[in-house]
């Protein structure tokens, strides 16, 4: 873990309206910096609809459930159990057809 730590730069990334200094590994810091600029225009998009009547704290909650519920459709669609499912119920039915194992 230690490793770790020493193969770590610093850099310096703003969301939205506040700078942040953080320790990434080189090969991550495009990566962060992605990051960084797709929250701030997420954000910046609530507050430009609703900063007149919605709190920043609100409207910072907004813009994480957008970027969860963008997150948890990504997960769905690489979910590869459905497919592990029906390879062994084929694996199974090979196996019968063989006559390795009996169902």
């Amino acid at each position: 873990m230690a490793e770790d730590n020493l193969k770590k730069q610093h850099i310096r990334i703003h969301v939205y309206d506040e700078d942040f200094t953080i320790a990434v590994r080189p090969e991550d810091e495009p990566l962060y910096r992605r990051a960084a600029k797709f929250i701030t225009e997420r954000y910046n998009k609530y507050a430009e609809m609703f900063k007149t009547h919605k709190s920043d704290h609100t409207i910072a909650l907004m813009t994480l459930i957008d970027i969860a519920l963008l997150y948890e459709i990504e997960a769905q669609k690489n979910d590869v159990s459905p497919y592990d499912k029906a390879i062994e119920r084929l694996s199974a039915d090979i196996d019968y057809a063989l006559g390795i194992n009996k169902k």
